[in-house]
């Protein structure tokens, strides 16, 4: 199973080494706009899980919006500790 912290690292290595056929590799290329496009279609499709298709899609959906903000993080250059600060 995954954690925030196995995913983040997962993600990192793949921006590193740009494994072809990778869909982190090419959000990322797709850059800064492309990926706030999807945070907030994750966020939005959380939200309408939330109210009307119970905590197992709600759940899908909330880890489909963690997977695009850590990718935004990398894109960033946003680390785990400078989310931690703010937590």
């Amino acid at each position: 199973m995954k954690t925030f912290e196995s995913l983040f690292e997962e993600l990192s290595a793949k921006a590193q080494t740009r494994p072809e056929g990778s869909l982190t590799v090419e959000e990322l290329d797709k850059g800064t706009h492309f990926i706030g496009k999807k945070i907030v279609e994750e966020a939005s499709e959380t939200w309408i899980a939330a109210e009307y298709e119970g905590a197992d899609r709600t759940a899908e959906e909330m880890s489909q919006l963690i997977y695009h903000l850590q990718v935004m993080m990398i894109d960033r250059g946003i680390t785990l500790d400078d989310i931690y600060r703010n937590l």
